[in-house]
């Protein structure tokens, strides 16, 4: 089945939470105390090792520090998953960068992170792989002076089409504002499979494009058998990155757009765009 953009039921799930009489039932992927359901990935270590303690909850957020690190960064770039696949969703990350990069940090990488889609399992990744095989939301910050868009999009491994053609650029830029200094942004991502995923910042629509698919570089280091170039990706794990400036989270949570789609059944929501029967109660 093919999304596309102007089609009216793609204006009904982003209109969903205006119109339904449901109440829409988040999941706080992230619950503010700990890191219980995230997996993490630092490259030179295993999956699940957390290195020098580089995701922590500190006084309910989430934090991205190097404070345990031996400069200099040593291209220790890092990831923390959930742990369970999504495929059809709306995700909303609140975030914002503190503080200075970690010494020998990339130039590119200054108040640089994001969130990874359509991920393999965590356990995929090798030691030295670089990063998830993926779409990259990328998030980053101003420097106060010049613009900076956010929630670009960055493909790792991957490809997609915009505009009825194969996008094959590393990173393409939104249409954002600038968010300079310490301040919260919400990102929001809509996603819908391998049809259509959308990138909203501050309530804002920045960025659109569909058919998600592997293809393409700017990733070392990985399992030649997860990287199956021009098979569609139709949903994975979900991650944070770390990539050498500190940030904080202090909200991941979840909006389930696939489950039970019989009306007589009391898990149905008017929201729901995928049908899995096995979410049916009756």
């Amino acid at each position: 089945m093919r999304w596309r953009l102007g089609g009216l039921c793609l204006l009904a799930v982003l209109a969903a939470s205006g119109q339904s009489h449901d109440q829409e039932e988040w999941i706080q992927l992230f619950n503010g105390e700990n890191l219980d359901g995230w997996i993490p990935k630092v490259r030179g270590h295993e999956t699940g090792v957390n290195f020098a303690d580089t995701f922590r909850v500190k006084n309910g957020v989430m934090q991205v520090s190097y404070e345990g690190y031996d400069p200099p960064f040593n291209a220790r770039f890092g990831h923390v998953f959930f742990e369970r696949p999504y495929s059809y969703y709306r995700l909303a990350v609140e975030y914002r960068f503190v503080g200075e990069q970690v010494e020998g940090g990339p130039g590119w990488a200054v108040r640089n992170s994001g969130i990874m889609l359509h991920s393999p399992p965590p356990d995929s990744m090798r030691v030295d792989q670089t990063f998830p095989i993926s779409i990259e939301v990328q998030l980053l910050g101003g420097d106060g002076e010049r613009e900076r868009t956010t929630m670009n999009l960055c493909t790792p491994g991957t490809n997609v089409v915009m505009n009825g053609r194969l996008e094959k650029r590393h990173c393409i830029q939104s249409s954002s504002k600038t968010y300079h200094g310490d301040q919260w942004v919400r990102a929001e991502v809509l996603v819908l499979g391998s049809a259509v995923i959308r990138h909203i910042a501050e309530g804002e629509v920045v960025l659109e494009y569909e058919m998600p698919q592997m293809g393409g570089g700017n990733v070392d280091g990985h399992d030649p058998a997860f990287k199956r170039d021009g098979e569609l990706l139709d949903g994975g794990y979900i991650s944070l990155q770390s990539e050498s400036h500190p940030m904080e989270v202090r909200k991941v949570e979840l909006l389930n757009l696939a489950g039970c789609m019989d009306p007589d059944d009391p898990s149905y929501k008017s929201y729901f765009v995928k049908s899995e029967s096995s979410a049916c109660r009756n």
